[in-house]
């Protein structure tokens, strides 16, 4: 079963405040060159922006596995499991 097949099992109920934030978007533009929270995060929350040269957070399809904690190389990704009542519901589980 494909990834996508698989996200097409969970269901959010999403928050109107996010629970994730980018602590300082210029380690992204200066620093960072690689973009790893692009390509580690398996729900594709994090984009880069090329035109506009920034992170995009779509932080209403988190899957709230964390990856992104221990993935970002520089710590400039602040995460928190979303308020209660708010995040990922698994439809079979």
């Amino acid at each position: 079963m494909k990834l996508d097949d698989k996200l097409y099992l969970v269901r959010f109920n999403t928050d109107k405040l996010s629970h994730i934030k980018i602590n300082d978007p210029k380690v992204c533009l200066n620093q960072c060159q690689d973009k790893p929270c692009t390509r580690f995060c398996p729900a594709h929350v994090y984009d880069w922006d090329d035109e506009e040269k920034r992170i995009s957070v779509g932080y209403e399809g988190c899957l709230e596995c964390g990856t992104c904690l221990i993935g970002c190389p520089y710590g400039n990704i602040n995460w928190k499991y979303p308020r209660g009542g708010f995040g990922v519901s698994w439809k079979n589980g």
